[in-house]
């Protein structure tokens, strides 16, 4: 079956990675450190929670359209170029006068980075009334949204009212995606209920799950969120698989091996891959009615190997439909998600 159109509402952000070797001189028993005289050379790389879901989805099949802000300046190029390529649809895109936000990642021995943001009054939070009423939706399966998004002002309150309008029509999927070096955890955790309410489809990490639920049991953490209004919850725990929650049954799916370049735009990727699976079996579209648990097991075992091919490649770079499918790609070692 043909997947329904997905639409995602959030951001673009540009994952700027310092090149690994460059610029550095031996420093004795501390390895190596920058040399000032060279400076410090940066890869720059397309990414955003929700823009990263949106290639994900395109590149896997789903017909899938981005509301974003897309600045001129050449991030904003580049980001346009990229979701383009992937096959996302910008047609309902805002060209905006601002600045793009930017994320400069520190990726540590393991794969997993650390974020510093530039993100005071770039594009992506500069929302108004008037650009999302002329946003078109189209006639979506689901929205998803997250991240940044619904959290960053002044924008964050008239996402929410989309999503919330959206709801009478389509599924609507959130992962908050949260950032507590940027955002102070208590606006998500004085949020988290209201987006549940709205939510049919909560994912989340282990480490949004310690934010929004400090020393909470996850399973009794997804009873909350179910409490609250969400109907499926899935909580993803890197290299130990997922943990997946519809309205309490509750079931667990293994990691895939895989060999870990590192794990920026994983979760993200697992998302698409979650989404694109159930849309494909026309299990989206609204309160998630005719979805069983052995549904949510395939979706979720499909979802963990989108996102460990998205570990095995530097930056927040989802895996193509061919790729998910090929027996000949090699996963090795262990995933992040």
């Amino acid at each position: 079956m043909q997947p329904r159109q997905v639409t995602v509402l959030g951001e673009c952000v540009a994952d700027v990675f310092p090149e690994p070797g460059y610029g550095e001189v031996p420093s004795g028993a501390q390895g190596r450190s920058p040399d000032p005289s060279q400076g410090l050379r940066l890869r720059v790389l397309p990414g955003g929670g929700p823009a990263n879901t949106a290639v994900g989805l395109a590149r896997l099949g789903t017909p899938t359209r981005l509301l974003a802000r897309l600045s001129g300046d050449v991030f904003g190029r580049l980001f346009r170029a990229h979701l383009l390529e992937s096959g996302v649809d910008l047609s309902a895109a805002t060209a905006a006068p601002e600045p793009s936000t930017l994320a400069v990642a520190d990726v540590d021995g393991d794969g997993q980075a650390a974020y510093s943001f530039h993100a005071e009054g770039t594009a992506d939070w500069q929302w108004t009334r008037g650009e999302l009423d002329r946003a078109a939706l189209g006639d979506p399966a689901c929205i998803h949204s997250g991240s940044l998004a619904l959290v960053r002002e002044p924008g964050a309150a008239l996402v929410e009212e989309v999503l919330a309008g959206a709801r009478r029509h389509a599924t609507v999927s959130i992962d908050p995606n949260v950032r507590p070096a940027l955002v102070d955890p208590r606006v998500y955790r004085d949020r988290i209920r209201t987006w549940c309410a709205t939510a049919d489809i909560l994912r989340l990490s282990e480490d949004d799950l310690a934010v929004l639920a400090p020393d909470t049991p996850p399973e009794a953490a997804c009873d909350g969120f179910h409490a609250a209004g969400a109907r499926l919850v899935v909580v993803t725990r890197g290299a130990r698989g997922v943990l997946a929650s519809l309205e309490g049954r509750r079931i667990s799916v293994p990691g895939v091996p895989a060999r870990v370049v590192d794990t920026v735009g994983a979760g993200d990727s697992f998302t698409a891959g979650l989404l694109h699976h159930l849309g494909g079996r026309g299990l989206l579209g609204g309160r998630l009615d005719g979805l069983r648990i052995e549904d949510v097991l395939a979706a979720c075992a499909y979802a963990t190997r989108v996102a460990a091919l998205t570990c095995a490649v530097p930056g927040p770079n989802p895996p193509w439909a061919r790729q998910v499918d090929s027996d000949g790609v090699e996963l090795t070692a262990r995933p992040g998600a």
